[in-house]
């Protein structure tokens, strides 16, 4: 079994098994132990117990700060069960149950938090409320390979041709300071960035004083609000003037932001490796958590 009370004891170990320091640690296990203890409502047996407390086999993940390790632990190495099994002293089967068990508690502490991004935004007065300070966003989208599914019409969903692979997609709203506020819900590989703003419909809430950056990947939606930014398009049989070529380049350097956020997500083996799991949502439920366990990390470092 891993040396939990080492891994425990040193920063460097526990930020690159769970992608925080102990300090942040300390601090989400507090709203994950509320939230443990919530879910974990005695059942009343119409029957009298026949073992005496305290009887019978000792779990293996024992105590709150040992579950939160777990589930933290897998969401940064993306284990198989199996290794997580063997890691934790485990059968696979548990370490899928206790996986599953503990990924919502996560997210709920992580929303008491205030570091989940939202998924949708539905007016003006929310976007204000939500997030009073900002005043420039960045948007862009982020792939994650998943199995190449075996019905042919489900790989042509599948199939990006952006990455030349088969992936599931999100589009992103990021802040300059590099925190997630916004993440759509998963989409096929096949959907392209401005088609899922287009569906999501986000921009027609953003206040015109919020300025909106884009890669070229928008192209249109510079026509559509007057608060948009993307960059110039070399025109067909032509150049750039030198004038637009600089306004480029420092578009591109206020946008690398939302890439260095894309990379934080990433930190976390779930959100950047071949997605193995098969539990209906669960992938678009697991980029959510690991999207608010990077914003967790901002706030806490």
């Amino acid at each position: 079994m891993l040396d939990l009370q080492r891994a425990l004891k040193h920063d460097r170990l526990l930020r690159a098994l769970t992608g925080l320091n102990r300090k942040a640690f300390e601090d989400l296990q507090a709203d994950f132990a509320q939230a443990l203890a919530e879910a974990e409502v005695p059942r009343r047996s119409p029957q009298p117990r026949q073992r005496a407390t305290g009887a019978g086999r000792k779990p293996r993940l024992a105590t709150v700060e040992v579950k939160l390790f777990f589930i933290l632990f897998y969401f940064k190495v993306y284990p198989t069960f199996d290794l997580a099994g063997l890691l934790f002293e485990l059968d696979r089967s548990q370490a899928n149950r206790w996986m599953h068990r503990l990924q919502p508690l996560v997210e709920q502490a992580l929303g008491e938090k205030l570091a989940l991004p939202k998924r949708q935004l539905t007016s003006l007065e929310e976007f204000v409320e939500a997030f009073p300070t900002v005043e420039r966003v960045m948007l862009d989208g982020t792939e994650r390979p998943i199995q190449r599914a075996k019905d042919d019409e489900q790989q042509k969903t599948d199939y990006s041709g952006k990455k030349k692979r088969h992936t599931r997609s999100h589009l992103g709203m990021v802040a300059p300071d590099r925190r997630i506020l916004v993440l759509s819900p998963a989409y096929p590989g096949k959907a392209h960035d401005k088609g899922i703003l287009n569906t999501e419909g986000w921009a027609e809430w953003i206040p015109d004083e919020v300025k909106i950056q884009g890669d070229s990947g928008f192209q249109g939606f510079q026509n559509e609000y007057v608060n948009v930014e993307i960059p110039y398009k070399k025109p067909k049989g032509g150049e750039l003037t030198a004038e637009q070529k600089a306004e480029n380049r420092a578009l591109a350097q206020e946008r690398v932001v939302v890439e260095h956020a894309f990379g934080g997500l990433k930190r976390y083996g779930i959100a950047a490796q071949v997605y193995r799991n098969r539990k209906e949502n669960f992938d678009d439920r697991s980029m959510l958590t690991a999207a608010g366990l990077w914003n967790f990390y901002l706030m806490a470092a």
